[in-house]
């Protein structure tokens, strides 16, 4: 690989039997790197969110299958590419609401389907280059995006994001913050403000920890302070990522993202999604259509305190992702340009 092409949290180890990834829960105060060897540990990777993030989640798998895959080189074919789909589908159930999973393991498994005669030694060259045209092309599309979306801000600018889409959940830049840190390489100043995202914490953990090794100007808020916030005038601009955006523009985001959008709709503050091509599910009608995954509920009442802060038998309800309705979005920024509405028209043309 160039060295424009190399990324450093998610990366096959040296005899690409392995992938190695910065572990995420550790941040911000530890750097901690894991070796996962087995489908076991790579399923739990992504259920505990140790690598997180919808193109983040692509890569993964792609290095991840070619990894196992590279473990049965002396298999025969069917087993070989019996044991590709097994995989994939095991790795995909960790995560069902992030289609960019299930579209990268998809891409690997159709390696064998497209080349029918080609046998183990000569399929896990062909996986080899999938996966890494996967991270080529997600690097080549975060640029994009972040062009795009820097088009629309000007110096000095307030923008909010909420949970976390830098460069550490994607491949180089981001989507929600690209434009920011783009803008900053090129001397822009912005005012970011990052909701800290409960009950996991990504904006508080990760999206200000890389905004500011950035240089970015970052101010931290609790979740329910943007209302006030958004009342001061000081927010000109809501940037968010997306795990899933459906046929008429419904996406899904982390938790607390619709909340977002109404206070935005309500402050006349335009509101736009960032996310690769990828991340649109044309075969997902609307939002409504969009399984999302429900979560540990002691993410709320334990995971971050040395007691508990809730009582014991209390019910929690703890879903991963929200769905913002499409009526409230003004844009859907991809690698490709601006979706504006009607998006079961401008999404689709993504797409002829």
């Amino acid at each position: 690989m160039e060295n424009n092409q190399k990324i450093d949290h998610i990366r096959l180890s040296d005899d690409g039997k392995s992938v190695i990834i910065l572990d995420q829960t550790k941040l911000p105060n530890d750097v901690e790197y894991i070796r996962l060897d087995d489908a076991p540990q790579m399923y739990e990777a992504v259920k505990a969110l140790r690598v997180r993030g919808a193109p983040a989640l692509g890569i993964f798998a792609g290095f991840a299958l070619y990894a196992l895959a590279n473990r049965r080189g002396d298999t025969a074919r069917e087993e070989f590419c019996e044991s590709l789909r097994r995989d994939a589908g095991y790795l995909s159930s960790s995560r069902p609401t992030a289609v960019n999973l299930s579209w990268a393991a998809g891409r690997m498994v159709n390696v064998c389907a497209v080349n029918p005669a080609a046998e183990p030694e000569e399929l896990l060259r062909l996986l080899r280059a999938e996966c890494q045209a996967i991270l080529d092309e997600d690097i080549a599309m975060c640029t994009a995006i972040s062009e795009n979306g820097l088009a629309l801000l000007r110096e000095g600018d307030g923008v909010l994001t909420h949970c976390n889409a830098g460069p550490i959940a994607t491949s180089k830049y981001g989507t929600a913050i690209g434009p920011m840190l783009l803008g900053r390489e090129r001397g822009m100043n912005f005012h970011v403000f990052a909701d800290e995202t409960r009950p996991l914490l990504q904006g508080a953990r990760l999206t200000s920890w890389e905004l500011s090794n950035a240089g970015v100007d970052v101010t931290l808020i609790c979740d329910n302070m943007a209302s006030a916030l958004m009342k001061s005038g000081k927010v000109k601009f809501c940037f968010v990522g997306c795990d899933r955006v459906a046929a008429n523009g419904d996406t899904a985001n982390k938790i607390g993202t619709s909340g977002v959008a109404v206070l935005a709709k309500h402050y006349g503050i335009p509101f736009y999604v960032l996310g690769p091509s990828s991340t649109v599910d044309t075969a997902t009608p609307t939002g409504a259509d969009i399984r999302i995954e429900l979560r540990d509920p002691e993410e709320i009442k334990t995971m971050w305190y040395k007691k508990p802060m809730a009582p014991a038998g209390v019910k929690c309800w703890n879903p991963a992702f929200d769905v913002t309705d499409h009526e409230l979005i003004s844009g859907i920024i991809t690698e490709k340009g601006i979706c504006r509405p009607p998006y079961t028209s401008s999404l689709a043309e993504l797409f002829k």
